[in-house]
């Protein structure tokens, strides 16, 4: 049986982190536009949708978790909150700083990261870790991006 009320918060923690980190970076697609990009960056439209659709999979795959009567779901969870400030600080360090490089270590702690949470989420409930398969996805295609962005922008 669902319950609304835990997967709403969860899923309202997961947009919030999004949300804020969105609004603290409000000219983001404008940085994103004007710096060199190479040949395969998507065009800034993607971003949004994508990260709308991710923020929902990991709010879902959270309340999963959460509602589950493991008793490994606090370290799991734990994981998950490290991974959501990693997240937040990404942008901040991309697009409000402007450094590329370490934007691109960060993206590669927090992949790091994503993985340990999937792992950890499919120790108790494999389909929350099937939920992040795409975020895995994204954030190998993301570093690889910020990688080629640093490139050409150093």
């Amino acid at each position: 049986m669902i319950k609304l009320k835990s997967l709403f918060l969860s899923l309202l923690i997961s947009w919030g982190i999004g949300g804020i980190a969105a609004f603290l970076t409000n000219d983001s697609m404008g940085i994103y536009s004007s710096i060199r990009l190479p040949a395969f960056a998507p065009p800034p439209l993607v971003f949004p949708i994508a990260w709308s659709i991710l923020y929902t999979l990991m709010g879902i795959s959270a309340y999963m978790i959460y509602e589950s009567s493991s008793e490994k779901k606090s370290s799991a969870l734990v994981i998950y909150g490290i991974q959501l400030i990693v997240n937040f600080l990404w942008p901040l360090i991309f697009f409000d700083g402007r450094m590329f490089l370490t934007a691109f270590v960060c993206l590669i702690v927090l992949w790091l990261l994503v993985i340990w949470m999937t792992i950890s989420f499919y120790k108790i409930k494999p389909m929350a870790a099937y939920l992040q398969i795409p975020y895995v996805l994204w954030l190998t295609f993301a570093a690889y991006l910020n990688w080629n962005i640093f490139l050409l922008n150093r």
